[in-house]
């Protein structure tokens, strides 16, 4: 079940937009912090900001989202991020990720602002983006079906030693093509500067709904990502001499496939609701994380429109 609003919050969405200002209608009372335990920075951080929560009142889960969170907030890496995403997303309330990882793509806000947007946070008054999520179905062959939700991608993939493997796919009820290779990745336009980057995909901007298909290793050079609708279901078998596959949910989640499985890939309903940095734009964090910004020394202004 997916609760698309918790009642303490209430939305503004700007016209052809995926961004939103939610505003409280009381003061939030539980929220969720997520921490990266390996990092004893982290573990730091997590202590300084629990405590400061809790002399406001605010009830704190540490380490797990609470059913009962109004928010959650996540103190690490996109992986951290990606690990409670589908949680948040289910109860529909607000994700705010502060980067004290690596690449950072979705924790948008930097560990030196973490007292500022967290300030923004409980005052009630912050904007979003509206994030499509994925909805991956396994259907076994005595019709069990198991469900999962993906923020960056679904990909379903060969083992470390076994052999190329064929997908045979259909897009929008009809057949596309038997992609034979290392695997097939299907991501959100969210995903598209994660694993398919890496994998020569292209990036779209995280306000598009689309379900990116992205072969991995094609036996076929002519084997090209493929941009789909959002309203389109993606359904792939496993041919029968296709061994050791599996699928990997947003590098979190691992299932093991047989050639009598059928995966079906779809927009999920709903929305994540993931906190934007009030500091930098989506654009500046591209620069910044794909280093476009090496060899730059000055800014020119666009042309008048």
């Amino acid at each position: 079940m997916i609760c698309c609003d918790r009642k303490v919050w209430s939305v503004s969405v700007f016209p052809d937009s995926t961004a939103a200002i939610y505003k409280t209608t009381h003061m939030l009372e539980h929220i969720s912090i997520i921490i990266k335990h390996r990092s004893e920075t982290t573990r730091r951080t997590g202590r300084s900001l629990s405590t400061r929560l809790m002399a406001q009142d605010i009830k704190v889960t540490l380490g797990q989202v609470h059913p009962e969170s109004q928010a959650v907030v996540v103190l690490g890496g996109d992986g951290t991020l990606l690990h409670v995403a589908g949680k948040a997303y289910e109860l529909g309330i607000p994700l705010l990720g502060i980067n004290l990882g690596g690449l950072g793509f979705l924790t948008e806000v930097h560990m030196d602002d973490t007292n500022q947007a967290v300030d923004l946070l409980l005052s009630g008054s912050f904007e979003l983006d509206r994030r499509m999520m994925l909805s991956v179905t396994v259907e076994g062959q005595r019709d069990e079906k198991t469900t999962y939700f993906a923020l960056n991608e679904a990909v379903i993939a060969k083992g470390p030693l076994g052999k190329i493997i064929s997908l045979s796919t259909w897009a929008g009820g009809s057949f596309l093509t038997n992609y034979r290779g290392d695997g097939l990745m299907v991501s959100t336009a969210t995903g598209s500067t994660a694993y398919s980057l890496s994998a020569g995909g292209p990036i779209l901007h995280p306000s598009i709904e689309a379900l990116l298909l992205t072969p991995i290793c094609p036996f076929a050079l002519s084997a090209r990502p493929l941009i789909l609708p959002p309203w389109y279901d993606v359904v792939i078998g496993i041919a029968a001499d296709s061994e050791n596959v599996s699928l990997i949910v947003d590098g979190q989640i691992g299932h093991d496939l047989s050639n009598k499985d059928r995966i079906i890939i779809q927009k999920a309903p709903g929305c994540l609701k993931l906190v934007k940095s009030p500091f930098r734009d989506y654009f500046t964090i591209l620069r910044e994380k794909l280093g476009w910004t090496q060899g730059m020394t000055s800014r020119a202004l666009p042309p008048d429109i």
